[in-house]
């Protein structure tokens, strides 16, 4: 039986802005329903990857590849309606209710009339596990609820792939325990592929199936693999030094 082609597929990519080079031949795949993250210091580059893998910065060199279309800016548009994305700080819209947020996508990119597109966002709220925070505002649900309404909206196109900027951030240890079970949830029922932006150990360990780790000092990509071997079985004492602070 042969092997699915990946869903992303980044090949001796250069990461970074015009004029300066963050990272170097950077070459990694990620396969479909896989939860992957991008690994390191703060400064390594890994929200500069996300930024190429997502369509808002052209990497300097190199080939990229999202879900079946090769980055390049007449593809852009075709990309973004296979993706979702949730920001780190869920970059919900302060003066819409939370419904009115994850219908935001659909009024731009569908047809969809506004009971359907109403019916949708409750749906996808409710796989979210908040029902009932249609319409209430993002000032008056917590910060783990209004990363779960970021995740719902980014849902909201039925996309191929998830893209989550530390999702986990600022949120206590049962609310992150929360949402890594909800990570799972999605994974398992509708067959999302998430790309992770994180420094959380227990998540990590938890839902992340590979990982990417880059260091900024070496400018490059320097493990790949699952977390619980690099953890125990790297030679590179800044991989082994990053999984095991706070011990296994």
């Amino acid at each position: 039986m042969s092997t699915p082609a990946p869903i992303i597929t980044v090949s001796h990519m250069d990461a970074g802005y015009p004029g300066v080079v963050i990272l170097q031949d950077v070459t990694f795949d990620v396969a479909r329903g896989e939860i992957f993250a991008l690994l390191g210091g703060s400064g390594c580059g890994k929200s500069t990857i996300m930024k190429h893998l997502i369509a808002l910065n052209p990497p300097l060199s190199g080939e990229v590849n999202v879900a079946g279309l090769e980055m390049r800016p007449e593809n852009h548009e075709a990309i973004w309606r296979k993706i979702g994305v949730m920001y780190q700080s869920g970059a919900l819209f302060g003066s819409m209710t939370c419904g009115e947020n994850v219908c935001l996508p659909l009024e731009e990119f569908t047809n969809m009339k506004r009971r359907e597109r109403a019916d949708r966002a409750m749906e996808l709220l409710g796989a979210v596990g908040l029902s009932d925070a249609w319409g209430k505002m993002p000032s008056e649900i917590s910060g783990g609820m209004r990363k779960r309404v970021a995740i719902a909206r980014a849902m909201a196109l039925e996309p191929e792939i998830i893209f989550l900027d530390e999702p986990s951030a600022g949120l206590d240890p049962v609310t992150s325990n929360a949402l890594d079970e909800l990570i799972l949830k999605l994974r398992a029922e509708k067959g999302v592929t998430f790309v992770i932006v994180t420094h959380e150990l227990p998540s990590i360990y938890k839902i992340v199936d590979r990982c990417a780790m880059f260091d900024r000092s070496r400018r490059a990509m320097v493990a790949l693999g699952k977390p619980t071997e690099l953890r125990d079985l790297s030679a590179d004492p800044f991989v082994r030094e990053f999984f095991n602070r706070g011990g296994k």
